[in-house]
């Protein structure tokens, strides 16, 4: 039976990028993607040189193409689910009824992002509304904008986006959870409050133009920033018994490994953040590197 020296369980930037480097050193490595990732509602990506404003659609083509020009990679369109370690290091199973046999793992299977419950917003996420100021800000400069947020998370939202657009509000759809001395900021900012209830968001082709309230009251924005509540896309760094961190994020050291040894993550899943593409990018070379440091003193 087959045994890779690494495979890399998730095909986002961070996983295709540890799948090129360690194509490039030479590595025997299985990248299995089931084709879910995060960023798929997102018509543009920003941020990463030579891509900036990049479908995430034509970065994963290009990417794919770039890594699988090396011999020693190939790809498997498939999900893992279930893991167990062997003597010389981890059998996998797969929702197509595969077995995957491999010295070494990284996970990057990045997250799930849940929106908050308010009518019709999934119609205008990705468009018009987004997560990320340094994403998606400079497309809305200086428009009217919503933060759809509450408590702290509404606050540091509202001092961020305030960089690309003055004409802020933020509604939270309930007790807005500010002290008094954020509110007092926030009113010396002109950045009003709005804590009653939303009946839904209006606009036409994921372009917002309006949020209504319960009470009838309907105010205009044409995009905004929302706070979404993140889960792990798997469970399989549970599965493998890796800790992780105060924040959900997989536990990993300076090479990228986690608390097992032999399995690595990179991406999202270290940082349990959605992150930019470039970032993503680099925690995927930066455990590869781990991975391959690591194979090296076992066969040296």
């Amino acid at each position: 039976m087959k045994q890779y020296d690494c495979t890399i369980i998730g095909g986002g930037p961070a996983g295709l990028n540890a799948a090129l480097v360690l194509g490039r050193a030479r590595r025997n490595i299985l990248l299995v993607d089931e084709g879910k990732p995060r960023n798929r509602v997102t018509h543009h990506s920003h941020g990463y040189l030579t891509r900036d404003g990049i479908s995430p659609q034509e970065f994963r083509s290009i990417a794919q193409k770039e890594v699988l020009q090396y011999p020693t990679v190939q790809h498997l369109p498939d999900q893992v689910i279930s893991s167990q370690a062997t003597e010389d290091g981890f059998r996998l199973e797969t929702a197509k009824g595969g077995s995957i046999f491999t010295k070494k793992i990284i996970l990057s299977t990045g997250l799930t992002g849940n929106l908050p419950s308010i009518q019709n917003i999934e119609h205008f996420y990705g468009k018009s509304l987004f997560v990320c100021p340094f994403c998606d800000g400079w497309e809305l400069s200086d428009r009217p904008l919503v933060i759809l947020a509450k408590g702290q998370h509404a606050f540091h939202l509202a001092k961020m986006v305030y960089n690309w657009s003055r004409d802020l509000v933020i509604c939270s759809n309930g007790d807005p959870e500010l002290s008094e001395a954020q509110l007092s900021i926030l009113s010396n900012r002109n950045i009003p409050v709005y804590g009653q209830p939303i009946k839904e968001l209006r606009g036409l082709d994921g372009e917002l133009s309006s949020v209504e309230f319960t009470d009838g009251q309907l105010l205009k924005r044409t995009g905004g920033f929302v706070d979404i509540s993140w889960t792990h896309a798997s469970t399989l760094h549970l599965s493998l018994g890796c800790e992780t961190d105060d924040t959900g994020a997989v536990r990993t050291d300076a090479s990228g490994q986690t608390t097992v040894p032999g399995i690595f993550a990179a991406g999202d899943t270290a940082l349990f953040s959605p992150s930019q593409l470039i970032i993503a990018a680099g925690e995927g070379s930066k455990a590869a590197m781990g991975v391959v440091k690591d194979l090296v003193d076992e066969e040296f």
